[in-house]
């Protein structure tokens, strides 16, 4: 006999096969175990009601035979369909006490029989919202019917039975519902992810994984403004704050992919709501990297072309007399045609009687060959007025390669044109008197030297140095200077002849190259009216002036080695016209001994060394003066003569500095330093400092910043490792102008030193005031500092002053340790000397070592 614990036992095994979400077919027959416990002489059947069909089918079970569960599927319900059909269809309890006699089993009576079933109890399975899912029924071997206990246990039965189909049917549902997701998420092109409401990851697909390069794994648990750019930050986070709150966010973002690049991202969040609450939000992302880089070329193509300075056209190839089909906003202000008024017009338009006929010609073979084709034509605008127009024509093809359009670009060079002319005239004349300049005259003397030498005619030269004409811009300042320039140059120019040339080489040095005199006599003559034009007296500024010349002569009638010799030995001419007391002229007639022909001979040979790269560079170290450690390094020039061997710097460099040959000596020296350390510090070496020697002319020389600028440039060399050294020179003329480019080239981090400090009288009135880092004291102090007191007491005033003016000092020339260890003593901050290196090759420097050995 079944004891009620066994009952509940039974009952409480359902709710657990039903937690658990069993089989169902195994739920259910433990359902009609447990009502077999409660109605003991029962067959308990139940069956599934499908809505699609609107049909019963009996549950398998071992109450009945195979054959009776075959014949029960898919039975129809209705109002006479047997117990079960009418139960299911008036969904109540129905009651047959004798199958025999109950007309509504004339259907399945013999199938009834054929089992042994007399009688047949079946209840409705209902859902809580009257939801049809089956039948609960027991069947008897005789007829009975039920009392009021057995209706109560179906009842029970029949709830469970729903509840095990409805938990069923939901589980189904929900495991298709999450394969479904399940799907869509993983196979989804576009990333998938899921944040908690905090923003962090906690869940992704695999098309996220692509798009930012981070495994599923690596990115649970962080949060996404780790792989957010800092400019997408704040909108993101605003974003989803606002997803949060319930609304939907579309919006776009930068982020970085696990290699470092970056990439812009599409979104779209929205939250995710359980039973009423946020717990979370779903993001959305495509990587439309490729698609902005489309529409930023594409908006930057229709930009350019409309938004373009130059003109822009477009032709049709496939139309007679290729009609213009485009033309950009440029084209219409170029040319003064609006666009109403070239459309289907061609574009000779522009073409006036003047327009270069070959230059049309290139366009048309161009046009006919389909090929590019860039000419500069003479146009006219609508107006008439002339511009010059720099067409550049493109054919366009199709994907079969036929030309279906031409498109042209178009440029008004008129300006540049005319700023070609003016560059041009600037590059070979003065800019102040507007004569031609040294250039300009060299080259010239060139021509007029070759054209004389093959008619055996003379030629002269006259340099026309003005006296004393730096008192002039001391005393009246710059402005009246030049103006009396500009005033002597306008006087000079009443004697040239024809194909005589004037020209200006200096501040105040003028020449006149006169290829066309008969005799000697004539240029004496000429010299003569020169000097007595020049005595008669200029106003400037209101003042009246009087100015002299020294004039030096030089002709061709000695054989000369170069033609700029020629110059050279005017030059010596002036020099003695000068030293004859000035106002007056001298004839270079040579037999100035074996010392001028030297510096002749010299002169030529340091322009080929600069022309052939001759020149070479030695670097000698400067150390910590306490330890030896190497800190930098100057940059020396040394001439290896291809005939005479090495060539003192002493006897080249103040040469250079005489002929105007030290500015394109300095520029190589300048560029080549710069090179020779960039290289250097390439190769993962401390970075070591160059400094290089400036010479004053160079210094003052208009540009010079560009070359200092253009050489760092070229090299790569870091400004803060290229050192300048000047001379007090610098400052004798302009100073104010000078300390200006001083602090100029300070401020782009270049370093400046004042070389061969103490012996020139300007030094302690302008050291405050200049923008430099570092003070050399000159060799001639450190000589005999160990046996002069004086000298000694100089060296420590300029220790002790620099260094209150925040200055390093540098002794150059240390050859002994003695030297070494007394200025170590008075504070000395770096020295530089035999006693350390001597200058080297870069080769050799590479190999030094980083602290060098100190007595």
């Amino acid at each position: 006999m079944t004891t009620a614990l066994q009952w509940l036992e039974a009952q409480q095994n359902i709710h657990e096969m039903i937690a658990r979400q069993a089989p169902l077919t195994d739920t259910l027959a433990a359902v009609a175990a447990w009502a077999g416990l409660m109605l003991p002489e029962a067959l308990v059947s139940i069956m599934r009601y499908d809505a699609t069909t609107r049909t019963l089918s009996l549950v398998p079970g071992s109450a009945f035979s195979s054959e009776y569960v075959a014949a029960l599927q898919n039975a129809g319900i209705g109002p006479e369909a047997g117990s079960c059909g009418s139960a299911a269809f008036h969904r109540r309890l129905t009651v047959t006490e004798d199958i025999h006699r109950d007309p509504k089993w004339a259907a399945y009576r013999a199938l009834a029989d054929h089992e042994g079933l007399r009688a047949c109890w079946s209840m409705p399975v209902l859902s809580g919202e009257d939801e049809l899912l089956g039948t609960f029924g027991v069947y008897h071997r005789r007829p009975a019917l039920p009392s009021e206990q057995d209706c109560q246990r179906m009842q029970q039965a029949a709830a469970l039975v729903a509840l095990a189909v409805i938990r069923d049917r939901d589980a189904r549902s929900r495991r298709s519902l999450e394969a479904r997701y399940r799907a869509l998420y993983d196979q989804h092109p576009d990333g998938v992810y899921e944040f908690d409401t905090r923003g962090y990851f906690q869940r992704c697909n695999r098309a996220l994984e692509r798009i930012i390069g981070y495994p599923e794994a690596a990115l649970l648990g962080r949060h996404f403004r780790e792989f957010v750019l800092e400019e997408s930050r704040e909108p993101t986070l605003a974003r989803f704050d606002r997803a949060l709150a319930g609304e939907v966010q579309h919006y776009e973002l930068a982020a970085r992919r696990a290699d470092g690049t970056t990439c812009d991202l599409e979104i779209t969040n929205f939250p995710i709501v359980v039973d009423g609450a946020t717990v979370g939000v779903f993001g959305i992302c495509r990587d439309i990297s490729a698609r902005k880089t489309r529409e930023a070329r594409l908006r930057l193509l229709q930009r350019g072309i409309e938004d373009s300075p130059n003109g822009v056209v477009m032709a049709d190839a496939a139309r007679p007399d290729l009609p213009l089909i485009y033309v950009n906003k440029a084209f219409t202000a170029m040319t003064g045609y609006a666009a109403e008024e070239v459309m289907g017009r061609n574009c000779r338009l522009l073409q006036g009687g003047d327009t270069d006929p070959v230059a049309v010609a290139r366009v048309r073979q161009a046009i006919d060959a389909c090929r590019d084709v860039q000419v500069v034509l003479r146009n006219y605008r609508r107006d008439g007025t002339p511009f010059w127009n720099q067409l550049s024509l493109a054919p366009v093809l199709d994907d079969r390669g036929h030309c279906t359009h031409f498109i042209g670009m178009q440029q008004d060079v008129t300006r540049q044109r005319e700023q070609e002319a003016r560059l041009a005239f600037q590059a070979r004349h003065d800019t102040l008197t507007r004569l031609p300049n040294r250039a300009s005259l060299e080259a010239r003397l060139d021509h007029d030297y070759r054209q004389s030498r093959r008619r055996g005619s003379l030629l002269v030269l006259m340099l026309i140095d003005l006296d004393d004409f730096k008192s002039v811009n001391d005393g009246l300042g710059y402005e009246a200077g030049n103006q009396l320039l500009i005033a002597v140059a306008r006087r000079l120019q009443a004697f040239p002849g024809a194909g005589d040339t004037l020209a200006r080489l200096a501040a105040d040095e003028f020449a006149l190259l006169m290829p066309g005199l008969a005799n000697e006599a004539g240029a004496i003559a000429l010299a003569e009216r020169l000097l007595e034009a020049l005595t008669q007296a200029f106003t400037v500024a209101g003042q009246r002036l009087h100015v002299s010349a020294s004039i030096g002569i030089a002709g061709n009638q000695q054989a000369l080695a170069h033609p700029r010799d020629l110059l050279l030995h005017a030059n010596l001419a002036t020099q003695r016209a000068k030293g004859q007391g000035r106002n007056t002229w001298q004839w270079y007639a040579g037999g100035d001994g074996e010392a001028v022909s030297e510096r002749v001979r010299l002169r030529r040979d340091i322009q080929e060394a600069i022309e052939r790269d001759q020149f070479e560079l030695h670097y000698q170290p400067l150390v910590e003066a306490a330890s030896g450690r190497l800190r930098s390094v100057e940059a020396l020039v040394r001439w290896r003569h291809p005939e005479r061997g090495m060539i003192s710097p002493g006897v080249f460099i103040p040469l250079a500095e005489q002929t105007g040959q030290i500015i394109a000596l300095g520029r190589w020296v300048l560029r080549r330093a710069c090179r020779d350390m960039a290289a250097l510090n390439a190769r993962g070496a401390d970075a070591l400092p160059v400094a290089v020697n400036i010479s004053p002319l160079q210094f003052r020389r208009q540009g010079f910043l560009a070359e200092v600028e253009q050489a760092l440039a070229d090299s790569g060399l870091p400004a803060e490792l290229l050192e300048l050294e000047v001379t007090e020179g610098v400052l004798m003329s302009g100073a104010e102008s000078a300390i200006a480019l001083l602090g100029e080239l300070r401020a782009r981090g270049i370093q400046m030193a004042i070389d061969d400090f103490g012996t020139g009288f300007s030094s302690l009135s302008y050291l405050r005031d200049l923008p430099i880092t570092k003070v050399k004291l000159d060799r001639a102090f450190i000589q005999d500092i160990t046996t002069r007191n004086d000298n000694a007491a100089i060296v420590q005033g300029i220790i002790t002053m620099a260094h209150h003016l925040g200055l390093s000092i540098v002794a150059e020339g240390v050859e002994t340790a003695a030297q070494r260890r007394d200025l170590v003593r008075r504070g000395c901050d770096l020295l530089q000397g035999f006693l350390f290196a001597r200058p080297m090759p870069l080769a050799e420097l590479q190999g030094l070592p980083a602290c060098l050995p100190v007595a």
